[in-house]
């Protein structure tokens, strides 16, 4: 025979148990797929092999949906852009928050080579998602060293977190990172934030596996005000 006390606790356990599983239920059933608009796409392969250590498979189809909250909208769209190389050797630094994804010449910024960065000013502090990047994808290539990193303020020094990074060897000195690098295609680079809060957005890049050269037509930050 059971005792009380053993009876009362079965019960509270089982009561527990039940509303963590809904719980679970209902955070699921609150997201959505998120909405973001490709441009066109302008290869369907690879002719020849693209020379960089660490190289994801290039994956042919759609990617699967991503879920995020309601109201997610791309915080980026317009919002005020800053690089280490201020004077591009193509294209304005605006155009990376512009909107425009196609890979057509007049749509992309080109900085110089070596190591670069860009910062997007998110102008106050979200709660982000998803990051979505377009480096360059009129030809398959891969860039080296990618690093993203969200902070407080701009100069990078407070609550810094890093959401990608695939520089394997930390020759961009930001620590050595495990991710994979990949092809660009027209669907871009998707990386799960996570929720994370912050104001600022920091992109890095050294070089890809046709040039010294930096490049990128857009970046997307999804989230809400947090």
């Amino acid at each position: 025979m059971k005792s009380p006390i053993t009876e009362i606790t079965v019960a509270i356990f089982a009561i527990g148990l039940a509303a963590t599983i809904g719980l679970h239920r209902k955070s699921k059933s609150s997201l959505e797929p998120l909405e973001i608009q490709l441009p066109r796409a302008m290869f369907t392969g690879t002719k020849e092999a693209i020379r960089v250590s660490n190289l994801r498979k290039l994956e042919p189809g759609d990617r699967p949906p991503f879920l995020a909250p309601p109201g997610t909208a791309n915080v980026a769209l317009g919002k005020p852009v800053s690089a280490s190389d201020e004077e591009p050797i193509i294209g304005e630094i605006e155009m990376i928050t512009d909107g425009d994804k196609e890979a057509a010449d007049g749509s992309y910024v080109e900085l110089g080579p070596f190591l670069q960065h860009v910062t997007i000013d998110l102008e106050a502090r979200h709660e982000i998602y998803a990051v979505v990047i377009w480096h360059y994808h009129k030809l398959p290539r891969a860039y080296r060293d990618i690093v993203v990193q969200v902070a407080d303020d701009p100069d990078f020094t407070a609550n810094v977190k890093t959401l990608f990074n695939n520089d394997t060897d930390n020759s961009a000195g930001l620590g050595a990172g495990t991710e994979m690098h990949y092809v660009e295609t027209n669907k871009g680079e998707l990386i799960d934030a996570k929720g994370v809060k912050a104001r600022y957005v920091r992109l890095y890049s050294n070089g890809n596996s046709s040039d010294d050269l930096n490049h990128y037509i857009e970046v997307e930050v999804y989230g809400k005000p947090a």
